[in-house]
C-alpha cells in the first residue's frame, strides 16, 4: 500500500484578477511544500463561472501566461490548478477549453481538459468551451498513477472516469466549481461515496468558495476512501487548506495502458496527517453562511466598502441588515429609515431597535414631504385620487430615489429586500423597492425568512431581531391597514404552491391535483407569468434554491401559453 500526502486548497478566486489568483495560490505554497499534491479548484487562476470573458483571445493567452508563473513556483509538491486554455495546436478542435494543469519543480508537466461541458441550471458551459479529446493520461505523482477530471467529469456514467480507472489509475483527483443550493452537499457526496466504491479508488474532491454574482460556492471539499467512507472534510464557505494523507492500493503496471505522465517520486514519513473531524451545518446555518458569503463577496470583489439599505421595520429588511452587518461589518452598513403617513409607531420603533441592537448607521428621512409635493404635481392629469396602485407605488419609489441618492453622495452600493415570494408573483414596484444593486433574498422565499430571522436570534450574543418584527402580519405599510393577505393568500399555502411551480415544474393538472384549490392556482401561476418583466428588471441576488430566477429559469416575457 503506497501512502501520498494530499492537500485540499480551497481559494477564494475573483473572475478575471489572474495577478490576485496567483498570488493567493503562492500565499499557501509554504503550508503545503510538505505534501506530494495539492489540489485546487476548478478555475483556480481566472475564477469561475467566466461567461464570455473567454472569447476574448488576450484573456486566454494571459491564464495560460498566469499558469506558468504558478509552475515557476512550484516546488517538489505538485499542484493541480484550474485555467481556460487554447485547445491543444494541431488537434482536431478549435476553441477555448476548461483545464487543468500539474505544475512541479517549476514545470508544467502536462494538461488536462474538461470532457463533459454541463449546460444546465446555472451551466452554459457549451456556449463557452469545447470539450478535451485528446487521449486520457495519468500524472504518477509520489509513485501514485492519479487521474485527474474537472467537476461533471465526475457526474456522468460512461465517461472520462471509468477510462482512467480501466487505464491504471489508483487515485482519482477531481477539481470543481460546484455552487451552492440547498441540499447540494448530500448530493456532490453521494456521488464522491458512489464513485470511490464502484471503481475501487480513492477520490479527493476540492471546490471552490466565495460568492460571484449571483452563484456562490460552498467549498466542502472531501477525501472518500475505497468503501466510500468520507475521511477528511474541509470547511464550508471558508478558505481553507486541509491536509490527509490517503492509503491507496497499488494496481499492477501489467493493467496500465494509458500513458503515465512522471511527476515526483515517492516520499518515506514517519508522520500521518489526519485532519480533525469537522461538523456539519444544520439547513438554515448552512443557508445563512450562503447569504453572508455571497453579499460580502460581491460587495468587495466589486469594490466597495459599504452598502446602504431602507429599513422598513418589517421582516425582510431586518433580515437582510442582519445578514449584511454578519457579512462586512456594522460599520459599514447604512440603514435609511424612511417613513411615511402610513408609517405604523411599532414599525419605526422595531426598525430603530434593530440599528440599536446590531450598531448601525441609522439615518430617519421623511417622505411625506416628497410624497405630498409629488401628488400636487400629478393631480392636474390624475385628479385628487390617482387610479389603482399610484398612490402606493410613489411612495416605493421616493424611497428607491433617496437610496440611489446616498449610494450617489458616498460610494454605497445598494442592497435592496424582497423575498422570492414577493419577486415571483410581482409584488413590488419596479424602480421603488426593486432599486439597487444586490438583492440578497431574491431566491429566499417568505416563510424561510422568518426561519432565517429566529435562527439568528437564537445564535451567540441574544436577539438582534425585535420579536416583535417577527411576530406581527407582513405589510408593505403603503396604505391604511395594509396587510399582505389582503393581496396574497397566506404565505404558509403561497410558498409550497410558488415552490411546487417554479422550482418542481409542476403544471395545472398537476398542482390540482396536488391539493391546491384550482382558482387559487390559476390566479397565482398567472402572476407569476406576467411578471416576468419585472424580474428581468430587478438587480442580480443570490441563487441558493435548486432553480432561481435568472440563470435558472428564463421565460419568455411575452408569452401567451397557459398550461
Amino acid at each position: 500500500m503506497s501512502r501520498v500526502r494530499v492537500a485540499m486548497v480551497q481559494t477564494n478566486s475573483v473572475v478575471g484578477d489572474l495577478e490576485g489568483n496567483v498570488e493567493r495560490i503562492r500565499r499557501v505554497l509554504d503550508e503545503v511544500a510538505d505534501c506530494d499534491l495539492a489540489v485546487f479548484p476548478e478555475m483556480t487562476v481566472a475564477g469561475y463561472p467566466l461567461e464570455d470573458l473567454v472569447l476574448k483571445p488576450g484573456f486566454v493567452a494571459d491564464c495560460r501566461t498566469a499558469v506558468e508563473a504558478v509552475a515557476e513556483a512550484s516546488g517538489r509538491c505538485a499542484l493541480i490548478v484550474g485555467f481556460a486554455d487554447s485547445a491543444p495546436e494541431g488537434g482536431d478542435t478549435t476553441g477555448v477549453q476548461n483545464a487543468v494543469a500539474v505544475c512541479q519543480e517549476g514545470r508544467v508537466a502536462g494538461v488536462y481538459h474538461k470532457r463533459v461541458l454541463p449546460n444546465y441550471d446555472v451551466f452554459d458551459e457549451a456556449r463557452h468551451f469545447v470539450p478535451g479529446r485528446e487521449p486520457l493520461q495519468l500524472f504518477e505523482i509520489a509513485g501514485v498513477r492519479v487521474g485527474i477530471v474537472v467537476c461533471e467529469d465526475l457526474w456522468v456514467a460512461d465517461g472520462p472516469v471509468d477510462r482512467l480507472v480501466a487505464g491504471g489509475a489508483e487515485l482519482l483527483v477531481a477539481v470543481n466549481g460546484s455552487p451552492f443550493h440547498r441540499g447540494k452537499l448530500d448530493e456532490r457526496e453521494a456521488v464522491v461515496a458512489a464513485t470511490a466504491t464502484s471503481s475501487g479508488l480513492p477520490v479527493v474532491y476540492v471546490n471552490l468558495v466565495g460568492g460571484q454574482d449571483e452563484l456562490v460556492f460552498d467549498g466542502g471539499s472531501m477525501v472518500a476512501d475505497t468503501a466510500g467512507r468520507i475521511i477528511a472534510r474541509a470547511p464550508r464557505f471558508d478558505e481553507a487548506v486541509v491536509i490527509v494523507d490517503v492509503d491507496v492500493d497499488p494496481v499492477p503496471s501489467s493493467a496500465t495502458d494509458l500513458v503515465t505522465v512522471p511527476v515526483s517520486d515517492p516520499v518515506t514519513r514517519s508522520d500521518h496527517a489526519v485532519p480533525p473531524p469537522l461538523a456539519q451545518l444544520d439547513p438554515s446555518a448552512e443557508l445563512y453562511e450562503a447569504l453572508v458569503t455571497a453579499t460580502r463577496d460581491y460587495v468587495v470583489k466589486s469594490g466597495f466598502t459599504d452598502i446602504c439599505l431602507g429599513l422598513s421595520g418589517g421582516i425582510d429588511s431586518a433580515l437582510v441588515a442582519t445578514i449584511a452587518a454578519d457579512a462586512l461589518g456594522p460599520e459599514r452598513v447604512h440603514a435609511i429609515l424612511m417613513p411615511s403617513r402610513y408609517s405604523s409607531d411599532h414599525s419605526i420603533s422595531d426598525a430603530e431597535d434593530l440599528v440599536a441592537n446590531l450598531g448601525l448607521d441609522g439615518r430617519t428621512i421623511p417622505i411625506e414631504d416628497a410624497h405630498f409635493a409629488l401628488r400636487n404635481l400629478l393631480t392636474p392629469s390624475m385628479g385628487d385620487d390617482p387610479p389603482g396602485s399610484t398612490d402606493e407605488n410613489l411612495q416605493a419609489r421616493i424611497r428607491g430615489v433617496l437610496l440611489m441618492a446616498h449610494a450617489n453622495a458616498f460610494g454605497w452600493l445598494v442592497l435592496t429586500t424582497g423575498n422570492k415570494s414577493e419577486s415571483a408573483v410581482g409584488y413590488s414596484t419596479l424602480y421603488g423597492d426593486t432599486a439597487g444593486a444586490f438583492a440578497v433574498i431574491k431566491d429566499v422565499y417568505k416563510l424561510t425568512v422568518y426561519e432565517l430571522a429566529r435562527w439568528r436570534n437564537d445564535q451567540a450574543g441574544g436577539p438582534v431581531i425585535p420579536s416583535h418584527t417577527i411576530s406581527k402580519p407582513p405589510s408593505a405599510e403603503l396604505r391604511p391597514g395594509q396587510r399582505d393577505d389582503q393581496s396574497l393568500p397566506s404565505y404558509e399555502v403561497l410558498d409550497p404552491l410558488l415552490e411546487a411551480y417554479i422550482e418542481g415544474d409542476r403544471t395545472r393538472a398537476d398542482l390540482v391535483a396536488d391539493g391546491f384549490d384550482g382558482d387559487m392556482v390559476d390566479r397565482i401561476v398567472r402572476l407569476v407569468d406576467l411578471a416576468e418583466y419585472k424580474r428581468r428588471q430587478t438587480p442580480p441576488g443570490i441563487r441558493v434554491s435548486r432553480k432561481g430566477f435568472g440563470r435558472d429559469r428564463r421565460l419568455p416575457i411575452v408569452n401567451r401559453y397557459r398550461g
